[in-house]
């Protein structure tokens, strides 16, 4: 593995397209067997393109086929450069054309606003978070002479690791720095995955995979389908994006919350005027200060409760919206490699993935989300007294076993009252179900005993990979009853989908709660919420689903920032 990931690297380094560089031909649907080599790659470009040798050429896409099992392929989809494009693509036939030959443009993206002048301390803007969002959002703005100020409610990312490993040993859980506090956010302790469905005319997907790389992680990010970090290269990659940030002219402030917002409400409409804030000294003492300012971006994550009820008391205009709550399903990832690969591939290619859907006769949907190829369940809470887990895996994927969410989707409807808060209080009363069902340990069971309701009395073949201690309970007490119909209904149907996933010692963990934010922070076409100078935006204002998607909203909203500083 570690010759393939150096041959890939080379590609890009050889291959990579120069700022300036627009049109090139993009070609699709390259296939080649699963031990092919780089020169390979390129005789088949040539192929592709009856003889002509292209002048350069990169790697766009590339993914497993495995379509026609126990025979696999990479497919790639490239970009190239040749001599007499126009002419060449002409003379392609229209099947040709429809099955991957195409011009393309290359989309760079360019911050659209530079600051020449010196703000003052009150004019700089400050950006509320550390997760994904808020870390692309101060990083946009620090390279182009913004100067934002960062602050973080949780702890530098080697000092939160610490807090989460305290947790995972010992149960003892710090509320401001944890699996959904600190530096890098919920995604930092989660599989790290890249992809996004969010369509990108602007060229901000590919910066922020491109911002990435240039901070540590894998090139490979860049060209596979399926792009992915994992936690233990994560974490020093948003490490050394605050390194930037700081070195940019910019500053971030950990164990420093917000707990209010000041606002002048003197005119027709209310303007933010500074924040109400709380810091953690080294010495466990707590002091509160104010700081003044005028740009505020919220990039507070799907998890901070308590802001959002600072913002519902400053009648900052909120709405509940839909999210998921399931389980954790474990397999070993050997049966999930047989079953994607085939035995021929099984041991040799990278730790199988999958994603799965069914319609239920309920009407509710069940699928997978966050699947962890290789990794690990996480006793991700974030408030004593209630428990929820997620996955994550680290880079090598290489854990005994995979996971993934097998979740139903609930919506306000499901809710008790229209409040903002709605979908809060639900997570809440299934997190404080699943912590005194496990007594405050993940709760686990066995999937034959999901099915008849009754606590496991051991494992099966299954051991268990879990981040935190795990005790045996009964999950159908911590789960509406239509979310338990759905599980059972969902996993007869995906053990037809792939063989074994049904098995009787499948093991469940439970809650999974935190797939999303439960409320939307509505903001205006200018990125403003109704506070003026206040601009939500990421996961936990309701506007992205992952870290690319978050990163890409904060860079959006940082704009806006920009665009009213520099007129």
């Amino acid at each position: 593995m570690d010759k393939e990931n150096g041959q890939r690297q080379q590609v890009w380094r050889i291959t990579r397209k120069k700022k300036g560089e627009k049109n090139m031909l993009r070609i699709s649907q390259l296939k080649l067997k699963i031990n092919h080599t780089e020169e390979e790659l390129l005789e088949e470009i040539i192929r592709k393109a009856h003889g002509q040798v292209p002048i350069k050429w990169n790697i766009v896409k590339k993914s497993i086929d495995a379509r026609k099992k126990p025979d696999l392929f990479y497919s790639y989809t490239i970009d190239a450069s040749f001599a007499g494009e126009k002419r060449l693509l002409h003379t392609r036939s229209s099947k040709e054309r429809k099955n991957g030959w195409k011009e393309t443009r290359e989309i760079t993206y360019h911050f659209p606003r530079r600051n020449m002048q010196k703000l003052t301390r009150e004019q700089r803007p400050v950006v509320i978070g550390a997760g994904p969002a808020g870390l692309f959002a101060a990083l946009v703005l620090a390279e182009n002479g913004f100067s934002p100020i960062v602050f973080e409610r949780g702890e530098a990312v080697l000092d939160r690791e610490e807090k989460v490993e305290t947790f995972f040993r010992k149960g003892i859980l710090d509320e401001e720095s944890n699996v959904q506090f600190g530096e890098g956010g919920a995604g930092t302790f989660s599989d790290g995955k890249l992809n996004t469905l969010v369509k990108d005319k602007t060229g901000r997907n590919r910066f922020v995979l491109e911002q990435f790389v240039r901070h540590g992680a894998p090139e490979e990010i860049l060209w596979e389908t399926k792009p992915h970090i994992g936690t233990d290269i994560l974490k020093t990659v948003v490490a050394s994006m605050r390194e930037t940030i700081c070195r940019q002219g910019g500053e971030v402030h950990f164990r420093t919350k917000v707990t209010d917002f000041l606002m002048d409400t003197t005119g027709e409409e209310r303007k933010i005027t500074g924040l109400r804030l709380e810091t953690r000294e080294e010495d466990g003492s707590r002091r509160v200060w104010e700081h003044s300012c005028g740009q505020v971006i919220l990039a507070i994550g799907h998890s901070a409760r308590d802001t959002f009820g600072v913002l519902d008391r400053q009648k900052i205009l909120m709405t509940p919206k839909a999210f998921a709550i399931g389980v954790r399903v474990e397999h070993p990832a050997e049966m999930i490699n047989r079953s994607q690969y085939g035995e021929k591939y099984a041991g040799l290619l990278p730790t199988a993935s999958y994603k799965l859907t069914h319609q239920c006769k309920n009407g509710r949907g069940i699928y997978s989300f966050c699947m962890c190829p290789g990794g690990y369940v996480v006793n991700s809470s974030s408030e004593n007294g209630r428990l929820c887990v997620n996955g994550m895996s680290n880079y090598d994927r290489a854990g005994r076993n995979s996971n993934s969410a097998i979740i139903t989707t609930v919506t306000p409807e499901d809710f008790s009252g229209a409040h903002p808060l709605a979908g809060v209080e639900f997570q809440r009363k299934y997190e404080a179900l699943a912590y005194a069902a496990g007594e405050g340990k993940i709760p686990l069971q066995l999937y034959g005993d999901f099915k008849e309701g009754k606590v496991s009395a051991g494992l099966g073949e299954i051991v268990p990979s879990t981040k935190g201690s795990w005790t045996f309970a009964n999950l159908r007490n911590c789960l509406p009853e239509y979310v338990a119909e759905s599980l059972l209904e969902g996993m007869k149907v995906f053990g037809q989908r792939i063989k074994g996933y049904d098995r009787e010692d499948t093991v469940f963990t439970g809650v999974e709660t935190r797939t999303s934010s439960p409320l939307r922070i509505e903001r205006n076409a200018y990125g403003q919420a109704n506070l003026g100078g206040l601009y939500p935006c990421g996961e936990g204002a309701g506007y992205a689903g992952g870290i690319t998607s978050a990163a890409m909203d904060g860079i959006k909203i940082a704009e806006a920032v920009a665009a009213n500083l520099v007129k």
